[in-house]
């Protein structure tokens, strides 16, 4: 005859998911005993003159005091440990939800803790004993090993853009990998881009002038800022970089719509008339004979004075500008500036960097944009890349 406690235990194991002969084996019974208990043949009462296994072992060893404090002590532990296992349990720990992998290392640390034999820890788990091995065999085996290098390369290359603009470089490279992975390894390496945003600067000086039309601007309200064509339609406006030293840098790019690569630009310590004219005539200098793109800007005060215009008139732009305080009329030109401080600006620690170093900084960045970013818009090539694939010159 069992104990009652052998009964309660193979009962409780059935109650977490363990089956008959899991059970069994956990308790130390029989199969068809387990069977005839779940079934319901469970008997209620300890038979006349039955004794346990811990009272036959008290009358032959009896506990003294230490034994019994001692004895206490662990089984308090216990019920804590089991409190504490309940609890996790109910926050969707509980060993059946997890991947075999997961209680392999789980499993691998309750032995090392607890000094339990395999096989309680795989009853516990419900794990087969196959299986543990199989992913314990590959728990010391980096499976990523090769790859991580990579990734980080990567990253550095794209200057620190997200998974898709990595796992494209990394195929551009030949090397073949899921998006997931590489975006795991991401996460496990830390390899992610800031993302912080500022009040951005304004360049608005009131209604100097009237303004040219919103010729992006469509009747029903959207924006068109598609260019079939280079040279077509092109965007500028100024933006600020505030440096930890408390010096300021303006930039001043004209960007084409047809496949936002920037056309020139200009870098400067103040966001003069001068910066915004210097970056429309050297974009205008590469324009080809017979070629008159549509220039499109915010009402800032740069592109309302007299020397501005002239320049659209001499080199036959067509000015554009956007509605009074409505940033989507502009929102080609503000999405490439968050680009840029998203990829460029915001994930470095500009501290210590002078004016200077940081001017030439921002001019690689954007010849590299040119030159070196992937874009998945342009099917994972540069803009360079794309102009030359379609056959246009590359200036």
């Amino acid at each position: 005859m069992y104990d009652r406690d052998v009964v309660e235990l193979a009962l409780l194991a059935l109650e977490e998911g363990m089956t008959h002969a899991e059970a069994a084996e956990l308790c130390g019974a029989s199969r068809s005993a387990v069977r005839k208990w779940a079934a319901g043949a469970v008997p209620h009462r300890r038979p006349e003159g039955a004794v346990s296994y811990r009272t036959v072992r008290e009358a032959v060893n009896p506990l003294d005091e230490a034994e019994r404090a001692a004895y206490e002590a662990a089984m308090t532990e216990n019920m804590l440990l089991r409190a504490v296992l309940d609890d996790l349990k109910g926050a969707g720990s509980r060993p059946v939800s997890m991947s075999n992998r997961r209680k392999c290392e789980l499993g691998e640390r309750l032995r090392a803790a607890t000094g339990l034999p395999l096989r309680e820890i795989t009853a516990f788990l419900r794990i087969s004993r196959s299986s543990y091995e199989y992913h314990r065999a590959r728990l010391g085996r980096n499976r990523d090993a090769a790859l991580r290098p990579l990734v980080r390369e990567a990253f550095g290359a794209v200057r620190r853009r997200g998974y898709r603009a990595v796992h494209a470089e990394l195929r551009r490279r030949g090397v073949r990998v899921s998006e997931k992975v590489v975006r795991r390894v991401m996460r496990e390496e830390g390899l992610s881009a800031a993302r912080r945003r500022r009040r951005p600067w304004s360049s608005y000086a009131g209604e100097a002038s009237p303004a040219p039309p919103n010729l992006p601007l469509r009747p029903d309200g959207t924006h068109d800022f598609s260019a079939a064509a280079p040279n077509r339609l092109w965007v500028t406006d100024i933006t600020e970089f505030r440096l930890p030293s408390g010096a300021k840098c303006y930039l001043s790019p004209v960007v084409d719509c047809f496949d936002g690569r920037p056309v020139a630009w200009s870098v400067g310590p103040r966001p003069t008339a001068g910066l915004a004219n210097s970056s429309l005539e050297a974009a205008c200098a590469t324009l080809a004979p017979g070629e008159a793109p549509t220039v499109h800007s915010d009402r800032g005060g740069h592109y309302r004075w007299p020397g501005w215009a002239a320049i659209c008139e001499r080199f036959g732009l067509v000015r554009s500008m956007s509605r009074k305080g409505r940033s989507p009329d502009n929102a080609r030109m503000e999405g490439f500036f968050g680009t840029l401080k998203s990829e460029f600006f915001h994930p470095a620690d500009w501290s210590g960097w002078s004016l200077e170093g940081f001017m030439a900084a921002l001019n690689e960045w954007m010849r590299w944009f040119r030159e070196g970013r992937i874009s998945q818009k342009l099917g994972w090539l540069t803009p360079d890349e794309r102009r030359a694939a379609l056959g246009y010159p590359v200036l």
